[in-house]
């Protein structure tokens, strides 16, 4: 009998494992803090929230990680576990008019290594009062205007947001005008002069009112403005711009001293009732930082470099008015 013995090659696998550090991304941990708090004030303690014995945070190097290289306003306190604030926040330098304004930070742990991403949600205080373009709104109106003829005022800006924003305005006591208050489709409000008894040049030529905006906070804070109305005869026309909205692309960083736009208001009347000059009705504190305009000619020009990543859109009322009524 006869045997055939049949030998197949035996292959040896060998498989070779890399290892590699596991970075182990963990629950978010998430606090409020008011704005302007001071430097050292305890926000929370990371031991605690981590059900961490405070002493692992010193041989794991605790260490607290922007996520984006930026400012880093808070710290860890690695005697005691206790987060503190290493920068005190200025919410609307931050984050502008921008409902909800987060800071994003990382807590590293190593051996091993663990990543907490810690939230805070700045919480807006009533830090700025509102505040009017100009300390004085001129009005030149002529006598013969009618009773119920409205005026237009410029408008107050607050940069808090929600209950301490602009809330209201109120007009000082007088004979012939009353205040009415609208609300604007952005959320924002203004005011109107309504002329409630006609004006008499010869009895009383000029008249000074105190104008108060007012916000919602707690406690309140408000701004004011003096109305100084020049009473005069009839000026039949008003200046009317060309557009009755002008939108502008910017580019990030357009260098100071560019001019972005012209805007241009014409009155059909002559001589000085013709002469038309122009001055910002309602801009914010940062655009006002930004922006300038030329009273007579109507340019908007540059004055200090624009940031993309510090706020994307600017909104500004441009008042234009001839040589003797507002509107």
């Amino acid at each position: 009998m006869e045997y055939r013995l049949f030998l197949r090659p035996i292959f040896a696998f060998i498989v070779a494992f890399i290892m590699f550090p596991l970075r182990s991304v963990c629950d978010d941990l998430s606090y409020n803090i008011p704005e302007e708090t001071k430097r050292q004030y305890v926000i929370g303690n990371i031991a605690k929230d981590l059900r961490m014995d405070v002493k692992q945070l010193s041989a794991r190097k605790a260490r607290i990680d922007s996520e984006d290289s930026s400012k880093r306003y808070c710290d860890i306190n690695l005697n005691t576990g206790d987060l503190i604030v290493a920068e005190t926040i200025d919410r609307e330098e931050l984050c502008g008019s921008r409902m909800s304004c987060i800071v994003s930070n990382e807590l590293v742990l190593e051996n091993p290594l663990e990543v907490h991403r810690i939230i805070l949600q700045i919480q807006d205080i009533n830090d700025n009062a509102p505040r009017f373009p100009n300390e004085r709104i001129h009005f030149e109106i002529r006598e013969s205007a009618v009773k119920g003829q409205r005026f237009r005022l410029h408008e107050a800006h607050d940069s808090d947001i929600g209950n301490n924003a602009l809330n209201g305005y109120s007009l000082e006591k007088n004979k012939h005008f009353v205040l009415n208050v609208h609300d604007t489709a952005d959320g924002g409000k203004y005011a109107e002069l309504v002329l409630e008894k006609e004006l008499d040049r010869e009895q009383q030529k000029e008249i000074d009112m105190i104008l108060t905006a007012t916000d919602g906070g707690s406690p309140q804070r408000s701004g004011t403005a003096v109305i100084h109305i020049t009473v005069l005869d009839a000026n039949d026309n008003v200046p009317v711009f060309s557009e009755s909205v002008y939108k502008v692309t910017l580019a990030e960083n357009t260098p100071s001293g560019t001019e972005i736009i012209r805007v241009s208001a014409t009155d059909a009347d002559e001589g000085q009732n013709g002469e038309v000059t122009y001055e910002f009705s309602r801009i914010s504190h940062k655009a006002a930082k930004l922006f300038s305009i030329d009273k007579t000619t109507g340019q908007i020009m540059v004055v200090r470099e624009t940031d993309y990543e510090n706020e994307k859109n600017y909104e500004m009322g441009i008042h234009a008015q001839d040589g003797f009524t507002n509107f």
